[in-house]
């Protein structure tokens, strides 16, 4: 029986410099040994982050797009979706999952929302209850808790300071509209740590704690995402995933400190990238 490379189909934007989105999912996703297909939302020259930024929005696009990677009867072991600017394109991708899922086709949502308990000025109701119906479609969503609140309808907790016991409520809730397997990212732990909560439908709930190194800073969500993704569809577990993406951001951020990069350049993640196995 001859091998098979594993394949996913990405879809974000692609920003030309600022390290984020698919200039950073590609390689990390390559590194895996694992081919990734894009599927741009949009291009830019920088990211939103940035003073100033051209933008080409590729909506109109996606579809004709999508349509030939159909009629070229292309298939996908992953499907990953970053930011979504429009409803529209919230409504693509759900026509791009009904397209090419199949039943070993594996859909890992990051709902790319807000921070700190605000959504990003781009986000409608609209586009929150469009959001809600693409978990229906998704194995994996991996929110950080401003997009776990959201996502649920539920206010965001005061200073946010949440229990154990509330995350695995969240994390049921979840699942409860369709994935499976629910990652709660970047979630404060003290002064010093981060931790991420880790829920599987029908396993033992986990946690992985890492230390803070710096300020946030661009593309280090899209970093963990791309590992995560290129981690599961190889077949690796689910926490041995999360490990391999919070160990690997960790050892860029401490080098991008040492470089003093300014926040919106990214996570020099090219120093370590021929270690990611």
């Amino acid at each position: 029986m001859s091998k098979k490379q594993k394949r996913i189909a990405l879809v974000n934007d692609m920003t030309g410099f600022g390290r984020c989105s698919i200039a950073v999912e590609l390689p990390l996703i390559s590194a895996l040994k694992v081919q990734a297909c894009p599927l741009p939302t949009a291009i830019l020259s920088v990211h939103t982050g940035f003073p100033e930024h051209y933008i080409d929005d590729y909506t109109a696009h996606m579809r004709p797009y999508m349509e030939n990677w159909q009629a070229n009867h292309l298939e996908f072991d992953g499907i990953c979706t970053g930011f979504l600017g429009s409803l529209e394109q919230i409504n693509i991708v759900i026509d791009f999952i009904h397209r090419f899922k199949k039943d070993n086709t594996r859909v890992m949502i990051d709902p790319v929302m807000g921070d700190y308990g605000r959504l990003y000025s781009s986000y409608t109701k609209a586009m929150c209850e469009e959001m809600r119906r693409l978990l229906e479609h998704a194995d994996l969503v991996t929110p950080n808790l401003t997009e776990a609140c959201e996502l649920l309808s539920i206010p965001y907790p005061e200073g946010g300071n949440v229990t154990d016991e509330e995350l695995l409520s969240m994390a049921r809730a979840l699942s409860a509209r369709g994935p499976a397997q629910v990652v709660i990212t970047g979630l404060s732990d003290g002064e010093e740590y981060l931790k991420n909560f880790i829920y599987e439908r029908g396993r033992r709930t986990q946690i992985l704690r890492v230390k803070k190194i710096g300020g946030d800073r661009s593309g280090t969500g899209d970093a963990f995402a791309a590992i995560v993704a290129g981690s599961l569809v190889k077949g690796e577990g689910l926490f041995s995933s999360v490990k391999k993406a919070a160990d690997f951001i960790s050892k860029a951020l401490a080098y991008t400190v040492e470089l003093d990069l300014p926040w919106n350049y990214g996570l020099a993640f090219e120093e370590y990238l021929t270690e990611l196995k």
